[in-house]
């Protein structure tokens, strides 16, 4: 503008851009001395700060979609393991309820209540869905875990070194335990036993209370409770599955008559097959199986009897109950039973008249070799 001054605007766009921009210290740092001058700041010019930034949106713009499909790969194995976790977790399920429904409808039947425990098959179906759940779990959990580390080029070769490494210390350390889990698992899985069964465990033996993947609970006959070990356990005699056998010997003395006490125990028989609540525990017919052993003194008749599982020891009772009145009521007298009545005198001893042998008698023995007098020296006086 002619004769003026040359606009203020003009002026400022002149002035140079790398003009240093810096900030004044509003405060001291810690441990400086407030009346101290302060340090110059770093100076950064306008130009540094836009180099910077493109250099940060040109890296950015660089590495986006790497970014990008790297999460939408993780993305993808997280999204896809949960589904599939979450299908056969669901499938295991229906299968357990199917186990447990199927056990219901035996149980209804006429002899359902005996051949199957509800109870027992509901928690045996329990605890093999808990461990199939957990190994289902594992191992797809574990295998996207590793497929995620594999997005993200991470060499597996150490780390599964290093795992199986780690696996065979922890396995040497903890092979009792290892032990007892598997064992407990097939245990579980192939119905070797239930609870409320009764079991010879070798190391113990009772009726099972609780059936773990490690320990198994038993309480004895006088209401111990022992805990066996899995791993322990070599041999397993299952007293409650299929059917028991009750076994009665009777000993009468030999001069009794076979046919008599056959009928007697036949009668006997007849009235438990009948009684109340011995037909249900009774499988079969009360059997009489013959001699088992004959004495001097004696003869053993053996009877049987096909019984519910658990029950053969109470028939048993009560056989031997009905049958010890039955013969006091037959006069047939049992080995250490009837006393012999006192106008009846014991047959004499045959051989109390016989003397014992004697080891005189023998005069090549030693005992009459001893008793022989001594035969005279020679003469020796002349």
């Amino acid at each position: 503008m002619p004769g003026g001054h040359p606009p203020v605007t003009h002026a400022l766009l002149s002035l140079p851009l790398s003009l240093p921009l810096s900030l004044p210290a509003l405060r001291p740092a810690a441990g400086e001395d407030p009346a101290a001058p302060a340090a110059p700041a770093p100076a950064v010019s306008l130009d540094d700060a836009a180099k910077q930034a493109t250099d940060a949106a040109g890296w950015v713009e660089q590495n986006w979609s790497t970014w990008l499909s790297t999460g939408l790969r993780i993305a993808l194995i997280l999204v896809v393991a949960l589904v599939l976790r979450m299908l056969v977790r669901r499938a295991l399920t229906k299968l357990i309820d199917r186990m447990n429904r199927s056990a219901q409808a035996v149980e209804g039947s006429a002899l359902g209540g005996l051949l199957v425990n509800t109870e027992r098959r509901r928690q045996r179906s329990e605890a093999i869905g808990s461990v199939l759940r957990s190994v289902a779990s594992f191992l797809i959990l574990g295998t996207a875990g590793l497929m995620i580390l594999g997005v993200f080029a991470i060499d597996l070769a150490p780390l599964l070194a290093s795992a199986g490494v780690a696996g065979v210390a922890i396995g040497f350390g903890a092979r009792n335990l290892v032990t007892d889990f598997l064992s407990g698992v097939f245990m579980i899985l192939e119905d070797q036993y239930g609870v409320g069964d009764s079991i010879d465990a070798g190391v113990a033996s009772g009726e099972v209370v609780e059936v773990g993947l490690r320990v198994t609970k038993l309480r004895g006959v006088d209401g111990e409770i022992w805990y066996v070990r899995n791993g322990e356990i070599k041999r397993i005699g299952n007293l409650s599955q299929g059917w028991a056998t009750a076994t009665v010997d009777v000993t009468v003395r030999p001069s009794e008559d076979l046919d008599r006490v056959s009928s007697v125990i036949g009668d006997v028989a007849d009235e438990v097959a009948k009684a109340e609540p011995w037909n249900e525990q009774l499988w079969g017919p009360v059997e009489t199986l013959g001699l088992t052993e004959v004495l001097l003194d004696s003869m053993t008749v053996r009877i049987a009897a096909k019984t519910m599982p658990g029950k053969a020891l109470a028939v048993e009772r009560e056989l031997r109950w009905r049958i010890k009145r039955a013969f006091d009521a037959a006069g047939i007298r049992i080995v250490g039973g009837l006393p012999l009545a006192p106008d009846e005198t014991p047959s004499a001893d045959p051989s109390a008249s016989v003397a014992p042998p004697s080891a005189l008698a023998s005069p090549t023995s030693p005992q009459s070799l001893a008793t022989a007098p001594i035969p005279p020296g020679p003469n020796l006086t002349k």
